[in-house]
């Protein structure tokens, strides 16, 4: 019996480490291929100038952050290691700003894409780099409210001396009230609902322009739709990895193994996917984006035409 249970374990931590190390190469793939789009960017006057570009590279930073804060978390966890809770704390925070500010500057590109297919004689108007800027402050400001409360909530609530103490660092570990959870999930919720209306509202928008546009450009239109059919697929799970904290935490409370494999299935679907998909819809189906970028991937070997790019 003592072997068996010996053998159980050997192989649940090699099955783990596989896990892992499939994280860890994806992760830093992903980390790769964003900090190439986000150099093509700076290399062009043209892409700093145009309000989508500009939303596009603040999805690829807040991305990368995100990235590098999961695999500094997927380390952490994996080998036990314990820090002091106040650092713990800003590590945290940072994390939590990181989930919403992608899917809130998805759903501000959604309304920028609108604009121009729908309002296209008023787009230079509306869009313009300044109001980019705006826009992505009104973005973090938002992001933030969510971990302001709960972190003030924290702070509240526990003596100061803890925050010297070490913990295995994880979000839950700030959770200590059950109303504290409760007013989590309304707050994520009225997040989810205001970006799906904006979403679906634009992307509707969009699609009845794309078919009203099929019989006089067939080709263009059909490019449109694939192109919405994609943002909505990167947008889909970028919702729903807000609500994967609480499905994860129902697991918990039944089986640690079923939580284990929840929280993978989660990460790989809802929260490296949308990762994926972005570079593809914003990165490489941009014919000016992509000509830029396959120049400097070729570290400029591979000379592009100026008239192109």
């Amino acid at each position: 019996m003592q072997i068996s249970f010996t053998l159980f374990i050997k192989i649940s931590a090699i099955h783990l480490l596989e896990k892992v190390i499939i994280v860890f190469v994806l992760s830093t793939f992903f980390l790769y291929v964003n900090s190439l789009l986000i150099f093509t960017f700076f290399k062009k006057d043209y892409f700093r100038t145009t309000m989508r570009y500009i939303f596009f590279v603040h999805a690829m930073f807040c991305d990368c952050l995100f990235l590098f804060l999961a695999i500094f978390f997927l380390i952490l966890i994996f080998f036990n290691f314990t820090m002091p809770i106040g650092i713990c704390l800003i590590v945290c925070y940072m994390m939590e700003v990181m989930t919403f500010t992608s899917p809130l500057t998805l759903t501000a590109m959604s309304l920028e894409r609108y604009v121009a297919i729908c309002m296209p004689l008023r787009h230079s108007e509306i869009s313009y780099v300044r109001r980019a800027f705006n826009c992505i402050i009104i973005i973090h400001a938002v992001s933030s409210v969510e971990p302001i409360t709960m972190t003030v909530i924290y702070i509240a609530s526990v003596p100061h001396h803890i925050y010297t103490s070490n913990a295995l660092c994880q979000v839950e570990v700030f959770i200590i009230h059950t109303w504290q959870q409760h007013l989590r999930v309304v707050m994520t919720n009225v997040y989810f609902l205001v970006m799906f209306s904006a979403i679906l509202f634009s992307y509707g928008k969009i699609m009845q322009a794309a078919n009203r546009a099929t019989s006089s450009n067939g080709k263009s239109a059909a490019r449109g739709l694939k192109t919405v059919i994609l943002h909505g697929l990167q947008l889909l799970p970028s919702l729903i990895q807000l609500w994967c904290p609480f499905v994860e935490q129902a697991f918990l409370n039944v089986d640690v193994y079923m939580y284990m494999e929840v929280r993978y299935f989660n990460y790989i679907v809802f929260m490296l996917s949308p990762r994926c998909l972005c570079p593809l819809v914003y990165g490489l189906r941009d014919e000016k984006f992509f000509m830029a970028l396959k120049q400097y991937a070729f570290c400029g070997v591979k000379k592009v035409s100026p008239t192109k790019t």
